[in-house]
This record gives structure tokens, sequence and C-alpha cells, in this order.
């Protein structure tokens, strides 16, 4: 690449990362999980978009070449990622290379996380060079529940219902994955079986998604989980389960975390990670929250202006929040029926396990509060270990940590840390296997009744 020219003005980072609509272009998406963004990039299609899920971590050496290290490690991967795509898109078209059919999409979050500002930093960055300039960056913001504008608003609504059912489904897929993997009786079989289902639903969910008909998807998804179902080994006995909480890019993005899910299994466990579907319920559940603040507030000081915004957004809020755990729930009972994966927690009962505020509050925000509730509700389930995966220097991540060691120190449940910038320690697989090593001593004593064996 060309060496990067001065910074131009920060009034393009409200002209250049936007809400706007993106029919008629080239829309690439960052690779997070490895079935979601795929069905996600899908969801699009069916709505008339170009998307493209972009090759993932090939690209860190210039992510981190146009970063200082005070960001955290998503920052540098998703920069790396778009860098190195549209890298081989000028190599690949040569003097075709045009920067404004593409569109770079990358949401944002509200709140005190980094997250919510590295659309803008990796505008300045993609500013620096002229050939991408042109390049816009659209975005989602959970400041309106993922709700507004890169789609025509006759169309913005129905594909945020689509694309939530194409979240939990690949949930489910994912959680296919760890359930028989570990146990499947031909080693290979689970992943070669998924990957075919995910190519099967990409392109059903393109065929059925403008006419929203999940009763298709869920039989296709019943019929590969059958399938699934059908690659477990009786014979092998139940590991111990491990909970993966954390900072939700590096929880699930392989290539970041050094294929952590597949190391525990390596080493003996059985793994679970926090859904991608809880943050898009927690976004929803926040902004109830905060409909029911409003109302308090209204009580307190009446005022008829406010009244008929307020009765709007309830309705509005409450029709998503309804709609989401119905569909939800749809997706899991077609599961269910062929497949024991784990069910997913909601949200609200997350809420509870911080005990009345005194762990935690979701008034705070940042994932903490999922990570902290969703580990206490894992080790009500049973779970044998907890970690927590996030990114080197990550805020609400370390405030997880210090809540839960002490916690699940008192409870004699394994506990590690798990924090990644890129860099392999050296101790890492011994610091694993230690932890699995606990979490089958964990195991034996729980089915022993809690007697050491």
């Amino acid at each position: 690449m060309k060496r990067p020219e001065e910074e131009r003005p920060l009034s393009r980072l409200s002209t250049q990362v936007a809400q706007f609509d993106v029919s008629g272009k080239t829309l690439l998406l960052p690779r997070m999980n490895p079935f979601g963004s795929r069905l996600l990039a899908a969801a699009f299609r069916a709505f008339g978009v170009d998307a493209r899920v972009m090759d993932t971590y090939k690209g860190l050496a210039l992510g981190k070449e146009f970063t200082s290290g005070k960001e955290c490690f998503p920052c540098q991967v998703t920069l790396g990622d778009v860098l190195h795509h549209l890298q081989g898109e000028k190599e690949r078209l040569g003097a075709g290379f045009a920067a404004e059919r593409y569109v770079y999409f990358l949401p944002e979050a509200d709140g005190p996380c980094r997250f919510g500002m590295y659309n803008k930093y990796q505008r300045l960055i993609l500013d620096r060079f002229p050939d991408l300039r042109a390049v816009p960056i659209a975005y989602l913001s959970t400041s309106n529940g993922y709700a507004a504008g890169i789609l025509p608003a006759s169309r913005a609504r129905y594909f945020r219902r689509l694309a939530y059912v194409t979240v939990v489904i690949a949930d489910v897929l994912e959680r296919a994955s760890w359930r028989v993997r570990p146990y499947e009786a031909v080693a290979g079989s689970t992943d070669a079986l998924l990957e075919q289902a995910v190519q099967a639903m990409e392109k059903l969910i393109v065929e059925v998604g403008p006419s929203r008909d999940c009763r298709r998807l869920y039989r296709m998804l019943e019929r590969y989980l059958a399938a699934a179902a059908g690659l477990l080994d009786p014979k092998r006995p139940r590991r111990p389960r491990i909970g993966l909480v954390g900072e939700i890019y590096l929880r699930t993005h392989p290539e970041s975390n050094q294929n952590l899910a597949r190391s525990i299994e390596r080493f003996g466990g059985e793994v679970v990670i926090a859904s991608v579907a809880e943050w898009f319920n927690y976004v929803t559940y926040d902004r109830l929250l905060r409909v029911r603040s409003r109302w308090r507030d209204l009580v307190r000081r009446p005022a008829n202006r406010g009244l008929a915004p307020l009765l709007r957004d309830t309705i509005g809020v409450l029709a998503e929040h309804g709609y989401q755990s119905w569909r939800q729930a749809q997706v899991y009972r077609c599961a269910l029926r062929c497949l024991d994966i784990a069910r997913d927690h909601s949200v609200r009962s997350l809420e509870t396990w911080l005990d009345h505020n005194r762990h935690f509050n979701f008034a705070i925000g940042t994932e903490a509060a999922l990570s902290i509730g969703g580990a206490l509700a894992y080790i009500h389930d049973d779970y044998d270990g907890i970690v927590n995966v996030f990114p080197f220097t990550c805020m609400p991540s370390t405030i997880c940590a210090a809540i839960l060691k002490p916690l699940l120190h008192r409870s004699q449940v394994p506990y590690l840390d798990a924090s990644y910038d890129g860099t392999v320690q050296p101790n890492r697989d011994l610091a694993l296997r230690t932890f699995i090593y606990q979490a089958q001593q964990h195991l034996e004593q729980r089915l022993n009744g809690g007697r050491r064996s």
C-alpha cells in the first residue's frame, strides 16, 4: 500500500461515518463468529444488498501498523481486515477499482466501552489513503436498538427481524458444534456437516428472506441438527462443561482468541460460549429499562407534552422485546427436538443473578453485567469452570474479573482469565491444561455428591 498522507478534517467523521441507504453498494462485513457473520450477510443479500464477509486476521500486521497499541484488540483486527480486503480488491481490479462502490459496515455501541469510537477512528485511518477516502462507513447503533437506517424505511424493520432470526440460528449451529464435536465418532465429521448446513442456510435465507417464512429455515435447521445428533458416539462420557463469557468479539472470533474453544476441547473439556443473540436481547432489554425510567419520571413530574412519544416508544420496545423472545423460543424449541444443546439464558434472568444489584448493576451498562450474570447462571446450571475472554486492557472485562474471581473462588469453581492482544503467551497451554484438570476434578466431585474422589 502507499504510505498515508496527512489526516483530513474531522468533519468527515459525521459525513463519512453515517447511517444511509447501502442499496446498490458492496457492503463489507468484518467476520466475527464463523457462522453468524455469513448468515447476516445472507440476510443483507435477501434484501438486495451485495454483502460480503471479509477474510479475517490476514491483515493483522496492517491493523497494528496504523494503531498505537492503546486500542483494544478487536479494533486492530477489524482495521487490518478492511485494509487487507481493499488492498486485495485494488490488486485484483487494477484500474477498475472504484472505492465509491464499497461500504464498510462497522456498528457501534454507546456507553463507556471504546468500541463506540472505532468506526470514527478507522475513518481517520482510511482517510490517510487517497484511494480509500471514498469508502464510506455505515453503522447501526445500540442507541436506537439497531433500528435505523442503512436500508429504506419500508424494508429496514423487516431486515432487522430477519437478521435477528439468522443470529439465533447461527448461535444454535455453533452450540451444536460444541455439543457434538468432543464426542464425534469420526474426527472432522461435525465440522464438515455444519459447513454444509451453513452453506445451505445461506442460500435459503436469500431465497425466503423477503417473505420471512421462518418455518422453512426451521425445517432445514432440524434436518441438520438431527444429522449432527447421529454423529455422537454414545460410549464417550460427558466432559466437564466450561462456560465462556467476556467481550463479544474476542469470545466468538476464533483467530483472535487463538482457537480457545478447540483448545479446551483438545484438553478434555466441552465448551459453551455466551451467545451473540444475548447482546441483541440486552440492547432491547436496556431500552425497556430506560422506558420504565421515563415513566417513573413522568409520574413524579407529570407533563402532558411528553406522554405521546413515551407511549409510542413503549409500544415499540415492548413489541420488539416480544418478537425477539418469541423467535428465539421457536428456534430453540426446534433445535431441542433433535439435539440436547445448551439453552440460552434470558437477559432478565441474568439480571436476577446480580443479586439485587449487589454484584453489579445493569444501569452501569457494558458487557460486564452480562458476563457476571452469565457466569453465575452457568454455575447454577452445573458447569464445571468459567473462562473470561477479553482484549488486553478491556475495562468492562477487567471489572468482570475483579468481581467474578472472588465469587467463584468461594464457590470452589475453577476460573480462568484469558486476555488477548495478538501475542502468544508461552504458558498458555499449561494454564489451560491445569484449568481443565481442575474442572475435571470439579465434575467428579459434583457427581459424587460433593465428595472428593
